[in-house]
C-alpha cells in the first residue's frame, strides 16, 4: 500500500508536470496566433538549453539562485509564513557578503569565504528577523512587512555602492572587485557554473531531512499546518514565527551570496533580475517540498538559458518564457484557489 506521504509526493509532481504542459500548449497557440513557428521556438529553447556541453552549465548555473530562493520560500511557507521578502533578504546578503570579502582582501581563502557566506545569511536573516518580529509582536501581516523591508533593503544597499563604496572612475554603481581567490571554484572551467550548485543541492536535502525529523522542525510544520492547534499544544508562537523568518531570510541572503562570489565578483546595483519573486513560482511549482524544488528550478533554469536562443533563432520575443512561467504558476495555484473558495463558501452556508 502506498503510504500518504508518497501520494502527496506523485499529486505535486502530476500536478506540476500538468501544468507545464498546458503552459507549454497555451504559449505555443499564442505564438502560432502571432505569426510564429512554435516547434521552431521550442526547438531553438531546448537546444540553447541543451545544445551543448557549455549550454548545460549555463542552464544548471542560471537555475542556482532560483533553486535558493524557491527554498528561502518553501521554508517559511511549511511554517505557515509567505515570504515575499526574499528579494531585500538576497540585496542585504550579497551586500554584506562582499564588503566582509573586501574588508578581510589579503587574508587566507579559507578564513574569507566562509566569514563572506556567513555574513551573508545573516545579512539575510536580520531583515527576516525584522518582518517576524513586526508580524509576531505587532500584528503587522508578514507580506506588508516583507515589501517594506525589501524597498528597505533595496535602497539601502542602492545608497552605498552609488555613494560610499563605489568603485572609483566606474560609470556603474558598484564595488571595487572581490580577489579571484575567494571566488567560488568553477565545477567546468571558463563557465559560471560552481560548486554553489553542490551547497543549494546539500542545503535542499538538509533542509527536508529537519523539517522531517527534528523537532524544531516539527514545531515548524505543526504551526503551518494549524497554528491554533499549534498554539494550543504550548508550541511558542512569537520565537517560532522570528526564527522561521530569519532562517528563510537567511537561506534568501545565500542567493545573494552565490551571486557575488559566483558569477559577478562584486556588489552591483540591481544585479537581481527578480530572484526573490521568481523563487516563489519556483517553490509553488515544488509543492514546497525541498527535494522536488531541485527539479522546479531546474526547469526554470532551462527557461531562462534557453530564452535568448529561442529570441535570435526563432524571432520569439524572451519575454515568452515569462509567459510560459505565469501560465504555469497559474494552473498549478488554481485549484488550491477553487478549494480554498470552496471552503469558504461551505463556511458561509453553515454560518446561515
Amino acid at each position: 500500500m502506498m503510504n500518504d506521504k508518497m501520494k502527496n509526493i506523485l499529486k505535486t509532481a502530476l500536478l506540476s508536470i500538468t501544468a507545464i504542459l498546458l503552459s507549454l500548449v497555451i504559449a505555443a497557440v499564442i505564438m502560432f496566433i502571432g505569426g510564429y513557428d512554435p516547434w521552431a521556438a521550442y526547438s531553438a529553447l531546448f537546444e540553447g538549453a541543451f545544445g551543448s556541453f557549455n549550454a548545460i552549465a549555463n542552464t544548471l548555473s542560471k537555475s542556482i539562485p532560483l533553486l535558493f530562493a524557491g527554498l528561502s520560500f518553501a521554508f517559511a511557507s511549511k511554517g505557515g509564513l509567505f515570504n515575499i521578502g526574499g528579494e531585500g533578504q538576497l540585496y542585504m546578503g550579497a551586500f554584506l557578503s562582499t564588503v566582509t570579502a573586501l574588508a578581510l582582501d589579503g587574508m587566507p581563502r579559507i578564513v574569507v569565504v566562509p566569514l563572506a557566506i556567513l555574513s551573508g545569511m545573516f545579512g539575510g536573516a536580520a531583515v527576516g528577523a525584522v518582518v517576524g518580529v513586526l508580524k509576531a509582536k505587532l500584528n503587522i501581516h508578514e507580506v506588508i512587512a516583507a515589501i517594506m523591508m525589501n524597498y528597505i533593503s533595496l535602497y539601502f544597499t542602492s545608497y552605498f555602492v552609488n555613494n560610499v563604496i563605489k568603485e572609483e572612475g566606474s560609470m556603474t554603481a558598484q564595488t571595487n572587485p572581490i580577489s579571484e581567490n575567494y571566488m567560488f571554484t568553477k565545477l567546468i572551467p571558463k563557465t559560471q557554473l560552481t560548486t554553489a550548485l553542490i551547497m543549494g543541492i546539500v542545503l535542499a536535502v538538509g533542509i527536508y531531512f529537519f523539517l522531517k525529523k527534528t523537532r524544531l522542525g516539527f514545531h515548524i510544520r505543526s504551526v503551518g499546518e494549524n497554528g491554533l492547534a499549534a498554539k494550543a499544544a504550548g508550541i511558542p508562537m512569537v520565537s517560532l514565527t522570528v526564527t522561521t523568518l530569519a532562517v528563510s531570510g537567511a537561506i534568501a541572503g545565500l542567493t545573494g551570496v552565490t551571486e557575488v562570489l559566483g558569477k559577478n565578483g562584486r556588489f552591483i546595483d540591481n544585479f537581481s533580475p527578480g530572484f526573490g519573486f521568481t523563487g516563489i513560482a519556483v517553490a509553488v511549482l515544488g509543492g514546497n517540498n525541498p527535494c522536488i524544488i531541485l527539479l522546479s528550478s531546474l526547469l526554470f533554469g532551462v527557461l531562462e538559458a534557453g530564452s535568448m536562443k529561442m529570441s535570435y533563432s526563432a524571432g520569439v520575443s524572451s519575454s515568452m518564457v515569462k509567459v510560459i512561467q505565469g501560465l504555469v504558476i497559474l494552473f498549478v495555484a488554481t485549484p488550491g484557489i477553487i478549494k480554498a473558495m470552496t471552503k469558504l463558501k461551505r463556511r458561509k452556508q453553515h454560518a446561515e
